[in-house]
C-alpha cells in the first residue's frame, strides 16, 4: 500500500534522489525516497540496540560479567572452527 506524499525538500537532496533514479539505482522518486527511509530507520534501530546493549551491560554485576565473557570466548572460538564455504 502506498500513500500519497506532497512536501518540499532542499535542493541538494532532490538533487541526491535524482541521481539515484538517474544512476538506475532506484526507478523513479517514490523508490528512491523509500530506500533512504528504510537506511535511516535501520540506523535508528542499530543505535537503539547499541544503546540497549550497553545499558545491559552497564548494569551486570562482576559474575555477570565474567560469565558473559567466558560466553563471549567460548562463542569466538567454536565460530572459528567453521569453514562457511562448506556449510552451503
Amino acid at each position: 500500500m502506498r500513500t500519497k506524499l506532497s512536501t518540499t525538500v532542499s535542493v541538494e537532496n532532490y538533487r541526491f534522489l535524482e541521481r539515484k533514479i538517474h544512476s538506475g539505482e532506484e526507478a523513479n522518486l517514490a523508490e528512491a525516497i523509500d530506500r533512504v527511509i528504510r537506511r535511516v530507520r535501520r540506523l535508528e534501530n542499530r543505535e537503539r540496540l547499541a544503546e540497549a546493549t550497553a545499558r545491559y551491560f552497564d548494569g551486570l554485576d562482576a559474575r555477570a560479567v565474567a560469565e558473559e565473557n567466558e560466553l563471549a570466548h567460548d562463542f569466538s572460538s567454536a565460530a572459528g572452527e567453521i569453514n562457511f564455504d562448506e556449510e552451503l
